[in-house]
């Protein structure tokens, strides 16, 4: 299998002066998903943990409910890229025949190429009640993000998603050069571990598009936090979907856009607040 990060050289330019220097870059490769030979997808990904990839993102577009759903899965090798080659059961290879388009998406996004308006802004899943949060668990959980991201103390060039939950933290972190793919790994990976959404958040290190809370909501989390700023379409269909939405979460605190009653104070933060 390729591996997800290389090595380039490069001119390092410092203090008026340039040296010749190298740099660990990730890679970058077209990843086809292919479903009872037909093909449904061409993404550009970082070339790991593609079984968890090919399961999420079979989960996430609604081809798959669970894992037992595809009776065969082979990642095979291309010159030009990696083939993720799935045989469905049935009735999903019916359900898949009856709606099989093609998408073609560059990194970061998972739009582009797309045949159908109603698609790209599908009704997202109604998560439920879900666990509630303190402010603590929040940052507690930022703060243990970026040790886990190894790929980006490498490069400093790809996205992660992760999933924390208060009995055990951090249970999965997947990365990726496009946030979209990362998000997808992870979900696979709660997929194929039979990890329930319902009892953590999902951490994002990226800004939230409305994918990204769709994605979220086929998973059934019922908080998304994210480092940079949502859009406005994420946030109605946040609103739309039970999802409390938490972004431009940063060390000093963060902004809550949907369902802040899901955000629970413990006495030492309520007595602060109104300090």
């Amino acid at each position: 299998m390729r591996e997800p990060t290389t090595s380039v050289a490069c001119s390092i330019w410092r203090h008026q002066s340039v040296t010749d220097g190298k740099r660990s870059v990730p890679e970058e490769t077209a990843i086809s998903f292919t479903y009872d030979g037909g093909s449904y997808a061409v993404m550009m990904a970082t070339p790991q943990n593609l079984e968890d990839f090919a399961l999420g993102f079979s989960f996430t577009e609604g081809l798959v409910s669970s894992p037992a759903d595809i009776r065969q899965l082979d990642v095979v090798e291309h010159d030009v890229g990696v083939e993720l080659r799935m045989w469905l059961v049935e009735p999903r290879a019916a359900v898949l025949s009856a709606r099989r388009r093609y998408l073609a998406g560059p990194t970061g996004c998972g739009l582009c190429g797309i045949d159908s308006l109603h698609e790209a802004v599908r009704q997202p899943a109604r998560v439920g009640s879900g666990q509630s949060f303190t402010q603590t668990e929040i940052m507690r959980a930022l703060e243990m993000l970026p040790p886990r991201q190894e790929l980006n103390r490498q490069t400093r060039a790809v996205h992660a998603a992760a999933f924390w939950r208060p009995d055990n933290g951090l249970v999965a972190v997947r990365e990726d050069v496009g946030r979209h793919n990362a998000l997808d790994k992870l979900a696979g990976v709660l997929l194929r571990d039979a990890m329930p959404g319902n009892n953590g958040m999902v951490l994002l290190t990226s800004r939230v598009s409305v994918e990204m809370v769709q994605k979220s909501a086929a998973v059934g989390v019922p908080l998304v936090v994210a480092v940079s700023a949502p859009t406005a379409l994420a946030v109605r269909t946040a609103e739309a979907a039970g999802i409390t939405l938490v972004a431009v979460a940063r060390d000093d605190g963060f902004e809550v856009f949907t369902y802040p009653q899901r955000i629970k104070q413990t006495a030492t933060e309520a007595v602060t607040h109104v300090a």
